[in-house]
This record gives structure tokens, C-alpha cells and sequence, in this order.
């Protein structure tokens, strides 16, 4: 079963521990925490789950992958917007995971579909390959080398209805823009820093580098959202 943030919860929690590749105990033992919020009481008594579970579910995997302890993605999340959904949700573990080195990790094609969240049909894992996600392992039937960080962002976009072409001069054009914007705040940040001793700089560095991709996360999301405004108000207005 599926579910989409406008739609109600539909995945009990059998389906919700198999879509996010955790045990049904794993997930009760979330929710005694309060890392998941409770889920929606259907017929008979039954809890559904939806988006936002799975969402959450995956932010902390990635939490967890960067090596915080329990405690620590307790306050984590509870610093989060209570009425954050299931996107914004998957916003913030994309900030999560570029805080780690890239990785391309080789996984099995059952792997793949668990990291992926879903089983993955071979022309979705031929998308993926498409958008350099994901590659054959050489000659393997069962082998991939996946790019861990795009993984999950590459399986959202095969919901999206665009055709390749599109999505990949979407991606040439958010590389190019945010080499430039990386080449500029790094220079800013050189000069800033010159006179400083070698083992400050790194320690800086550490610090700012989540600061800094949420700033171009936060700004981005803002700027796109004022030209999609400005884009609607003009398709209205003809």
C-alpha cells in the first residue's frame, strides 16, 4: 500500500517496518520515545501509518549513519516544526547526509530496493543509472554501486512525471550553480580565516559546513518558491 501526504495513513505497521527496513520493535520503540508520532487509529482498532512515519523513520537511519546516539537525535528532532511533513522531513535528511564525505557504497539488488525504500523495477534502477545514481557492479547480475547520498533523492524524482532529459539537465543546472556558490563562500571563508592557525580553520570548517548547506537549502527553497509564485501568477493571468 501506498500513501502521500494529502492522503490518509494506509501502511500498518508490518508494511511501514518493511518499507523502512526496520523491525516492527524498532518501530514501537520509536514511538514509546516519541521519535515517531503516534499513528492514526483505522477500523478495528488497527494503527495506519503514512508519509510522514516513513519520512521520519528514514531521518533517523541518516542521523544515526552520521553517529548520533539516541539521545542526541531526540533533541534533534525535537527542535524540528511540529507540523513538519513528510517533504520537509525528507529536506532535512538530505541536509543530514551531505554533512558525511560522498560514498558509493556496492550493495545487492535486494539492498538497493532496501536503501531505496521500495522494491525498484529494472527500468527504475535503469532511471537511476540514467541520472548516475546508480551503476552494474561490472559484470554482476547482482551487484550495484550506489551513491548513497543521491539514492533516496534519485527515488523520489522517479515519482516525478518528467521525462530523463529533463531531470538530468535539472541536475547539470543545479551542479553548475552550486559549484559557483560552493567556489564563492569558500573564498569568503579562505579570506576570513587566513591569518588564523591551521587547526582553527579545520575545527571552523566542521562547524560551518551543516550551517552553511542549510543556509543554501533555506535560501534556495525560498527563491524557488517565488519563482514558481511569480511563475503561476503569470499562467493565471493569461
Amino acid at each position: 500500500m501506498t500513501t502521500t501526504d494529502t492522503e490518509e495513513p494506509t501502511l500498518t505497521i508490518d508494511e511501514l517496518a518493511a518499507r523502512a527496513g526496520v523491525t516492527v520493535r524498532t518501530v514501537r520503540f520509536y514511538g514509546t520515545r516519541g521519535l515517531l508520532p503516534p499513528p492514526a487509529i483505522g477500523p478495528r482498532r488497527v494503527g495506519r501509518y503514512g508519509g510522514e512515519h516513513l519520512a521520519r523513520l528514514a531521518l533517523i537511519e541518516e542521523l544515526q549513519h552520521q553517529g548520533m546516539t539516541l539521545a542526541a537525535i531526540e533533541r534533534y528532532l525535537g527542535q524540528l516544526p511540529p507540523d513538519l511533513n513528510a517533504h520537509g522531513l525528507a529536506l532535512h535528511r538530505a541536509v543530514v547526509a551531505s554533512w558525511a564525505p560522498e560514498a558509493v557504497e556496492r550493495v545487492t539488488r535486494e539492498e538497493l530496493g532496501r536503501r531505496a525504500g521500495r522494491p525498484l523495477t529494472d527500468e527504475e534502477v535503469e532511471r537511476l543509472a540514467a541520472m548516475d545514481i546508480v551503476t552494474r557492479d561490472g559484470d554482476a547480475e547482482d551487484a550495484y554501486r550506489v551513491d548513497t547520498g543521491l539514492l533516496r533523492l534519485g527515488v523520489g524524482l522517479l515519482d516525478v512525471p518528467l521525462s530523463p532529459d529533463t531531470v538530468l539537465a535539472a541536475r547539470t543546472a543545479l551542479l553548475e550553480h552550486s559549484r559557483a556558490a560552493a567556489r564563492d563562500l569558500s573564498r569568503l571563508l579562505r579570506d576570513a580565516v587566513a591569518e588564523r592557525d591551521a587547526r582553527d580553520v579545520r575545527s571552523l570548517s566542521a562547524h560551518m559546513h551543516p550551517l552553511v548547506v542549510q543556509a543554501l537549502l533555506t535560501t534556495f527553497q525560498r527563491s524557488l518558491r517565488e519563482e514558481l509564485r511569480v511563475w503561476m501568477d503569470g499562467e493565471a493571468g493569461e
